[in-house]
């Protein structure tokens, strides 16, 4: 069965009988019909989330031939609950971009999926949409002033940062001219469109606590200089509180449930690799405050999402995880061990000893931050027993706790070993997680430990447009910013064609954007862009819908 039938099948508890299993009153709850609901923000209990476990879920490289991360981290909770430990999985809200772009749906797979999984793919709870609109909101703002006579802060429309976002891939809307059509149609500039997952927007949302921490961190996104070079900050078009009453309802976070009734809460949508990666903070402290254990996952791998997560969110939210699971496959494996796509099926031991080079790498990656993680296999038929052989003796060797994960075909069944092993870890100790680098080191030394330690680099260098956005970050005061390095995700390095674990490589940073609302500084190297186009043959050729509103073509 395809993934969207095997959804269709299950049978889904009333969202009121999930809240329920959390201690949430029914009338505690905001109905978006019978399977969906939003949570309140005061459900957060500080107390509470001292004493829960956080249990962070990333992966190898990304490969063409796909991971599972968010089938695993599906699975994992599910294997949690079968044997006795109240847990919730925390995911991010697919973009519509890659829906009907390059992978189709977001919401696992298998018998680990979260459910309704048209809902959750599409839509939703209306949150993307909300964004998409406080962002372009501030943008007419910022193009109204402009063309204002009366109340004109001066703005050099030529200094601008900010764009446009639409929650689709649309290449063609990267850079376009606005304001054309003469004196009433405003001022004609050149600007351009990102997706909105990449938007300042989402990661403010992502990374704000309330209400009132949104409307501030919306008042200090830095929109461009005046003639006179006075930086002119939103707060200074009076956008905040306008802008933060468009997210009234898409700052809390969503409940829903996966194939097997675990509860799930899904909220926020940040690309890990243009943007931080990982759920809000807000539905991460919602699940600490409700259950005793949290699984949660951050985009692609250890060196993007997951890194991300720790020196980023975790910083800002007081965070420590507790255990840091790397997903892997064997096909992966092969994949970085130098086999083509349509070979990986058949089996190939060698191949796999050398694609251990790239786990080997995230291990490290995993333990500069000072937590032992786990590696978890997600299984294939097509695993062969001296592959899986080859992994075991590595992993054993390295003295790496390993499971094996088969929550694609069994559900929570297939991850109930690997649920005890995370168990075990979780609760064998007190977090020693520490951030990789400090706050007040130079922007350039966060940046150079980054590219070094994760990505395996040689050295960094700066085009003279990054030297010069450099010291503009310096004059605006925000150097004590973390950074978030916008980089392709096929690849530790910043070229998407070097595969496993490439060595002697320099990092290329073409450009620093600012999003100080947000609380850091975007790094952008390669050739990493913050709209994506849709591929040759985009996934929404093969989605439809019938007469009785039956949908295909969601993966």
């Amino acid at each position: 069965m395809k993934d969207i039938d095997i959804a269709k099948a299950a049978k889904l508890e009333l969202i009121d009988e999930i809240a329920a299993k959390l201690g949430i009153s029914k009338d505690d709850i905001e109905h978006y019909g019978k399977y969906k609901a939003k949570l309140p923000l005061h459900l957060i209990d500080e107390e509470k989330i001292e004493k829960s476990k956080l249990i962070l879920v990333t992966a190898i490289t990304p490969t063409p031939a796909g991971e599972g991360k968010t089938t695993t981290s599906i699975g994992l909770a599910q294997g949690m609950n079968k044997i006795g430990h109240k847990t919730t999985v925390v995911l991010r809200e697919p973009s519509l971009g890659p829906v009907f772009g390059v992978k189709g749906g977001a919401t696992g797979g298998g018998y680990a999926q979260v459910v309704p999984m048209e809902d959750i793919n599409l839509h939703f709870t209306g949150d993307l949409g909300a964004i998409e609109k406080a962002n372009n909101l501030l943008a007419a703002l910022i193009d109204n002033n402009i063309q204002s006579k009366t109340r004109n802060l001066g703005i050099d429309p030529r200094t601008i940062q900010w764009k446009r976002v639409m929650d689709m891939n649309e290449r063609a809307l990267r850079k376009i001219v606005i304001g054309l059509g003469g004196q009433t149609q405003g001022v004609p500039r050149e600007t351009g469109f990102d997706i909105t997952a990449a938007s300042e927007i989402m990661a403010i949302l992502c990374l704000s606590k309330d209400l009132e921490d949104l409307k501030e961190k919306i008042g200090n996104i830095f929109v461009g200089y005046t003639y006179d070079k006075k930086p002119i900050y939103a707060r200074d078009l009076n956008a905040q509180g306008a802008v933060a009453t468009l997210l009234k309802d898409a700052i809390k976070p969503n409940l829903v449930q996966t194939l097997e009734n675990t509860p799930a809460i899904i909220h926020g949508g940040p690309f890990a690799n243009i943007a931080q990666g990982t759920n809000s903070l807000i539905a991460t402290k919602m699940g600490l405050s409700l259950s005793d254990y949290v699984i949660t996952e951050a985009g692609f791998a250890s060196e993007l999402g997951a890194e991300k997560f720790l020196d980023i969110k975790a910083r800002y939210g007081g965070l420590k995880p507790d255990a840091v699971v790397i997903v892997a496959t064997i096909r992966a494996l092969k994949y970085h061990g130098g086999v083509g796509l349509k070979e990986l099926a058949n089996p190939n031991p060698e191949a796999v000893k050398i694609g251990l080079e790239n786990l080997d790498k995230h291990i490290e990656n995993v333990q500069h931050f000072k937590i032992q993680p786990i590696v978890a296999l997600n299984q294939f038929v097509t695993d062969s027993k001296a592959e899986l052989e080859v992994l075991e003796n590595h992993l054993k060797a390295k003295n790496v706790k390993y499971a094996l994960n088969s929550s694609w075909a069994h559900g929570g069944d297939g991850a109930l070993d690997f649920a005890k092993v995370v168990v075990e870890t979780v609760n064998a100790g007190k977090s020693n997680f520490e951030p990789l680098y400090e706050l007040d080191w130079s922007m350039e030394k966060k940046i150079e430990t980054i590219a070094t330690k994760l990505y395996g680099a040689s050295g960094v260098e700066f085009t003279a447009k990054a030297k010069k956005d450099l010291r503009t970050i310096d004059e605006l005061g925000l150097s004590k910013l973390p950074v978030c390095i916008a980089k392709t995700q096929n690849s530790l390095s910043d070229d998407k064609n070097l595969r496993n674990r490439p060595k002697d490589f320099v990092v290329n940073i073409r450009e620093i954007e600012i999003a100080s609302g947000a609380g850091f500084v975007v790094p952008i190297s390669g050739e990493i862009m913050r709209m994506p186009g849709l591929p040759e043959t985009p996934a929404a050729e093969a989605i439809d819908i019938d007469n009785e509103g039956n949908i295909v073509g969601l993966f």
